[in-house]
């Protein structure tokens, strides 16, 4: 049962596994107890249901409500995958990821995907679960197995990035303050931030052109931000996708926040 605005690659793993599939409104817990009810009357019964969510979603930098999932979930014997790749060094205790984010037991996410490409800016990732499921995988995960190892350097890297996280908090008390600064100016300059809670900050121009148009201005004015555009979101949704960044200073944030405003006059947005 798959989240409606679960990232491509979430989309491509589903099909890929050959189960029956399901697809529930976006973050609507109420939606996916009306699929997993209609799951459990199907002859012959399932042996197995999987859950699986994006943590935060990457074009609309909202949360996924894995609580409520991970309770319905637990009332219905179903499992939980999370994609948590755009929470790990951003939510929860000092970047921990959703998981902590919601303040949830070990045993309420079943299965943990996260990557080492985006906050801890490595590359690489990491499933985990239970040893079972640990076992399971070194077993039968035919893509994985036929992989290739990452060579010394890439895992200490890692494992410096983790330490990083685990050992300097100012890391992401700065990610918020900027996040918050910058989401506040942006709509203050009337644009559109549409669902946003996190460091993903979409500014919603509507359509695709004039996306484009937007972020080629923003270009020459200094600044890079790519226009996200149909059909990675629907035809009246193109946006210019920021993300916010623990380094950026003040003075930064404010010369981006001045060629937005001025391109977005220019086009007659605001």
């Amino acid at each position: 049962m798959s989240d409606e605005l679960n990232h491509g690659s979430i989309i491509d793993g589903v099909r890929l596994s050959k189960a029956d599939r399901a697809v529930y409104k976006h973050c609507d817990s109420g939606n996916l107890e009306v699929v997993i009810r209609k799951a459990e009357g199907h002859v012959p019964s399932y042996r197995r249901i999987l859950i699986i969510t994006d943590g935060v979603f990457s074009m609309d930098g909202d949360i996924a409500p894995v609580d409520e999932i991970s309770e319905l979930a637990r009332e219905h014997g179903a499992m939980v995958y999370v994609d948590d790749a755009h929470g790990e060094g951003v939510l929860g205790k000092g970047g921990r990821g959703i998981v902590s984010h919601f303040m949830l037991k070990r045993d309420a996410v079943h299965v943990e995907m996260g990557t080492f490409s985006k906050a801890f800016g490595v590359v690489g990732g990491h499933v985990s679960g239970s040893r079972d499921l640990v076992n399971f995988a070194y077993n039968k995960s035919r893509t994985w197995l036929l992989s290739g190892s990452h060579p010394p350097a890439v895992v200490a890297a890692c494992i410096a990035a983790i330490d990083v996280l685990e050992t300097e908090p100012e890391h992401v008390r700065n990610l918020w303050a900027n996040t918050e600064y910058f989401r506040k100016q942006i709509r203050s300059i009337g644009f559109d931030t549409g669902r946003s809670q996190t460091p993903i900050i979409p500014v919603m121009i509507g359509e695709s052109g004039a996306a484009k148009k937007f972020s080629s201005r923003l270009f020459e004015s200094g600044v890079f931000a790519l226009p996200i555009v149909f059909p990675m979101v629907a035809k009246d949704k193109a946006r210019i996708r920021t993300i916010m960044n623990s380094a950026l200073s003040m003075k930064d944030l404010d010369e981006a926040l001045s060629a937005f405003e001025k391109v977005g006059k220019e086009l007659k947005l605001v």
